[in-house]
């Protein structure tokens, strides 16, 4: 029987599309499944025996038994939709079909990456302490709701930057951006920092930053030189103002990063560094679900090969 692979991910997904297309041309047949047809259009039937549990995925045209599966990669499901009902009831069946439906996808073997792995990395305090525990360097960081405490660690480091724990916030019914953004110290004596955690960062000089794709053992690193004073800050903000050039990672930031991901329990990440002037290698992010679509179009560098090989093996 051919290798199968299953893939979550929402139904438009044009990164997912490119590692579809590597997998059918390599004679591997992929199950695309978004969670969002769970419970309405989705159905799961489980059975547990003796070797553990015998689980079918159901649709409308077609059906795939999980134990079968040989690799899964997660990217980026929807949430359950479900018909009509009471506040209630609506949290009531979310809880149940997270557990029930998302447990039984957890045991699937060869995932890219395992999802609960995924939710842990994502804790920047979690990756930042696993970065500095692992070898990699890091700019000194605060995290705190006060003010006071804020305002000495920036007069004590000099420039820093506020960043957010999540990248993406709900306003007005609309998904919106927030972007690292400089701040001084005295715009820091406000009272609104106590409503919740902040994180504040060194700001570093900068050569010019990395964007890594790892996969396994094979690392993809792209240099980003920003050319706007927002790119500087951030590049998210400006892409348009960006510069590409493939470039090599120093032997001492591989072996710590490989241990890094060691700890954390992950095949797959996109991790960010910035690069001084003196050439010093600074760990800012891992994204253990990143893009790297865009990275592949800009420099060439074969990622959706290495997730395809990863899913799998020739």
């Amino acid at each position: 029987m051919p290798p199968i692979v299953l893939i979550l991910t929402e139904r438009l997904d044009p990164t997912a599309d490119l590692v579809v297309t590597a997998l059918n041309e390599r004679g591997v047949t992929v199950h695309r499944v978004d969670t969002a047809d769970f419970p309405t259009s989705l159905a799961v039937t489980a059975e547990l025996g003796e070797l553990g549990w015998h689980t079918g995925l159901t649709s409308p045209v077609r059906s795939v038994a999980l134990e079968d599966v040989s690799g899964a990669y997660y990217r980026r499901p929807s949430a359950f939709v479900f018909p009509p009902m009471s506040t209630a009831d609506r949290q009531w069946s979310e809880l149940e079909a997270r557990i029930g439906l998302g447990g039984l996808l957890a045991t699937v073997r060869n995932w890219l990456n395992h999802p609960s792995r995924i939710g842990y990395a994502e804790y920047k305090p979690v990756q930042l302490a696993t970065a500095v525990t692992a070898g990699l360097r890091v700019p000194r960081t605060l995290i705190t709701n006060d003010p006071d405490a804020a305002q000495r660690f920036a007069r004590e480091i000099g420039p820093v930057v506020y960043k957010p724990f999540s990248a993406t916030s709900e306003r007005d019914g609309r998904r919106m951006f927030v972007y690292t953004s400089p701040v001084a110290a005295e715009e820091l004596a406000d009272d609104s920092i106590r409503l919740t955690a902040h994180l504040f960062q060194q700001h570093l000089e900068k050569a010019y930053e990395v964007r890594l794709t790892v996969v396994d053992d094979e690392f993809f690193a792209a240099a980003l030189t920003a050319r706007s004073p927002a790119g500087q800050i951030d590049w998210r903000s400006d892409y348009d103002a960006i510069e590409y050039a493939v470039t090599d990672v120093p032997g001492e930031v591989r072996e710590a990063l490989c241990r890094m991901m060691q700890k954390l329990g992950l095949r797959f990440a996109a991790v960010d560094f910035v690069v001084t002037p003196a050439g010093e290698w600074f760990f800012l992010d891992l994204n253990p679900n990143g893009q790297w679509a865009w990275i592949e179009h800009e420099t060439g560098l074969p990622i959706c090969a290495a997730i395809a090989s990863a899913l799998a093996p020739r």
